[in-house]
Formats: structure tokens, sequence, C-alpha cells
């Protein structure tokens, strides 16, 4: 077995950009699981919708081609973040109100709910392949962007795209980690985790509790499509599929329904995929990711650092 040490640096670092978008897309799949106990499989539809949002928004709307700078590119980051995450969050919100919360009010089996969700998933990511919305061809994005490289760590390349996903995750992640701790919605989110029925008979609005925990979610995912987009220059109907069962890997690496599990599992599961090319090959990246959910579940099914949202 000849392993290529050369290509360690480059591998090394490109593992903690993948890993960063494989964590963002998690905080979906945890945040949800932590208060319902429920995995969303359609979560990867919503992240598909964030990077479709923003391709309308710059590439057919206003089809920009030439990189800007200065300002103008703050400002056309922050109106993709935001566009990206609001409209992964209305379709989160809608796929909560339409798919499950029929399903909780008539008491369904938890079956029920996985059907329900993997069913929602084939259906958006299916409706996004017809011509009037995605079609099936791959498009091109990212053109308002300069890929000219920024900083070099470790022999690689960062450009501006790169360093955006990894701070911005960092950013995300401290954002949401205190919130859920610190603020009033936070507090009942964790509630409702600990104990759903308990926290009803304290007064706490579970269904509003619900929706801002998918709302949240969908933000949050909505964002890393945009921002994969970005790194990847991509976006297609199936976008969300291999990164959505990649970062439902993370999440239960990490501790599904933990968020600073979400964040450890990704960044783990981007480095395990990257690093196992060095002597094995391209080609095993997707066998090797999916292997590590096998043996997680089955010598550690609670993760790295365990179950729970107030972990």
């Amino acid at each position: 077995m000849n392993c290529n040490t050369a290509a360690f640096g480059d591998l090394l670092v490109t593992g903690v950009i993948l890993g960063s978008v494989y964590a963002l897309i998690a905080l979906g799949y945890t945040m949800v699981y932590g208060v319902l106990k429920l995995i969303n499989f359609a979560h990867d539809a919503i992240f598909m919708i964030g990077a479709a949002a923003s391709f309308y928004l710059f590439g057919v709307w206003f089809d920009l081609n030439d990189p800007a700078s200065g300002l103008g590119l703050v400002a056309l980051l922050v109106l993709g973040l935001a566009f990206s995450g609001l409209a992964s969050a209305g379709a989160a919100v809608a796929l909560e109100r339409l798919a499950y919360r029929p399903l909780r009010a008539r008491g369904a089996a938890r079956l029920s709910f996985l059907i329900s969700a993997v069913g929602a998933s084939f259906f958006i990511t299916y409706l996004f392949q017809q011509n009037f919305l995605l079609g099936t061809s791959e498009h091109n994005f990212g053109g308002f962007m300069s890929r000219q490289p920024l900083v070099t760590v470790l022999g690689a390349d960062l450009n501006g795209q790169r360093l955006l996903l990894f701070f911005g995750a960092i950013a995300m992640f401290i954002f949401l980690d205190r919130f859920v701790r610190t603020t009033r919605t936070g507090r009942s989110i964790r509630g409702v985790s600990e104990d759903l029925d308990a926290a009803r008979m304290m007064g706490v609005n579970v269904d509003r509790v619900i929706m801002a925990t998918f709302f949240i979610g969908g933000v949050f995912g909505g964002m890393a499509g945009f921002m994969y987009a970005l790194v990847f220059e991509k976006v297609a109907w199936n976008l969300g599929f291999i990164p959505g069962l990649k970062a439902f890997t993370a999440a239960v690496l990490g501790g599904i329904g933990n968020i600073r599990g979400a964040a450890l599992g990704g960044l783990l599961l981007g480095l395990i995929e990257n690093l196992s090319t060095l002597c094995i090959g391209a080609e095993w990246k997707n066998p090797i990711a999916f292997s590590v959910l096998v043996l997680v579940l089955i010598f550690k099914p609670t993760g790295v650092l365990g179950e729970g949202l107030a972990k």
C-alpha cells in the first residue's frame, strides 16, 4: 500500500472545510431529534433548497458574473446567507406544519414520522428536478466572488469561499450554542427536549417551540447550502442527497441531539473521509464515510459526546 504523504496537508485542510459543511447540515438533524426524537430525513432537501435559492438570486435574477469586492461583496454575502437561510427555514416550517404536525396530533407511531420524512424528501427533491425549478442539469454558481487564493495553510490554497465557510461555521455554532443555553426560546427548546409533556403542563407552547426548532434548523441548512454552492460551484436538484447522508452520519458520530456533538462529528467525519484517501484512493471516500455510521451504531450508538440537546 503506497501512501501519498505529500498530499497530507492539503487533505487535512480540505477535510476541515468539508467537515464544516457536514457540521452545519447536521445541526438540522440534531435540533429536530433533540426536541422530537425524530430523524428528519427530509433535511437533505431543505439544504438543497438553500443552494437553489442562492442560484436563483445570484445566477438568474441578478445574473452576476463579475467578482465583487469590498462592501459590495460583504453586502452580497449577507444577502445570500439571509435569503438562502429564510428560503430553507420557510420550507422547514411548512414541512413541520404539513407533514409532521398532523401525525403528532393523532399520536401516530414513530415509524409513521420516519416514512413521512422519507416521502417528503423524495417529493421535494424530485419537484426541483422539474424544468420549472432546477431541471436535470447541473448549474454553475459563484460568479460574484473571486476564486484567487488568499492564504496558504499546510500547502493548501484557501480562497475567500473556503475561508467564509470555515469561519462562518464557527460563528454560527457559537451563536446557536449560546442561543440555546441563554435565551428564553432556547430554554423552552431545552425544556421540550427534556420532557415534552412536562413542558406543556408548565405553560410552554410546545407547537411554537417545535416550529422554532424547525425554523432554526432550516436557517442553518439553507446557509450551509449557499456556502456549499459557493465553494463547490454547483447547484443541482439532487445536491443534498450525499451531503445529507454524511451530515446524518456526522450527527450520529458526535451524538445526535447534541449541538456540540454535531460540530465535532462533522469535523471528524470530514477528516476521516479525506485523510483515508492518502493510502486507499479517492474512490473509497463514500464507503469509508458510511462505514463510520455502521461502526458508531454498533460500538457507541450515543456518539462521542452523547445525546441530548441540553448538553
